[in-house]
């Protein structure tokens, strides 16, 4: 079995809010799933010696349905001295390509702001010549999602969960 595919996304958006609108989604499709919670090391940048801190993560893990064992992580970190990022990770198992962007679209579209876009406030603090506000872009692009201007929520999206996708045998 190949291993899973990792998928950072660097976002504006709390890790309270990312795991809450993934649950609520998870709630809609009545699927079970599991939090998770932890800490990981991350490297904060102090002039030009990098310091390594803990952050906490939080996360959930699905259990059943046609999504089993995406995962997502989520924590928040202050790279320079002032101003946090949060970074979401996704687990996601390769055969489930096609429902995965489904739950992407959904759940980008349920948060309570736009996922690529930061305030000019939150771009002072942190950093205006830092590459994560296009690669937060280019993340959210690649995954199917339209980031032109004025296309968040996504209005074209189907009705949450859809109907189409077929369960295992062993979850029937």
């Amino acid at each position: 079995m190949a291993a899973p595919r990792h998928l950072k996304v660097e976002t504006p958006v709390t890790p309270t809010d990312a795991v809450r609108s993934l649950r609520k989604l998870i709630l809609a499709a009545n699927w079970t799933a599991r939090r998770i919670h932890g800490s990981r090391l991350v490297d904060r940048w102090a002039v030009i010696v990098p310091l390594a801190q803990g952050a906490r993560t939080i996360g959930m893990v699905i259990e059943d349905g046609p999504l089993k064992d995406v995962a997502m992580e989520a924590y928040s970190h202050t790279q320079g001295a002032a101003g946090s990022l949060t970074i979401i990770e996704w687990l996601i198992p390769n055969h489930l390509e096609e429902e995965w962007r489904v739950l992407f679209a959904h759940w980008a579209a349920t948060l309570p702001r736009c996922p690529w876009k930061w305030t000019f406030g939150e771009k002072s603090t942190i950093g205006f010549l830092l590459p994560n506000w296009k690669r937060s872009k280019k993340t959210f692009r690649n995954q199917g999602i339209d980031v032109k201007k004025g296309n968040w929520p996504d209005q074209t999206l189907e009705n949450w969960p859809p109907g189409d996708w077929v369960l295992t045998t062993e979850e029937e």
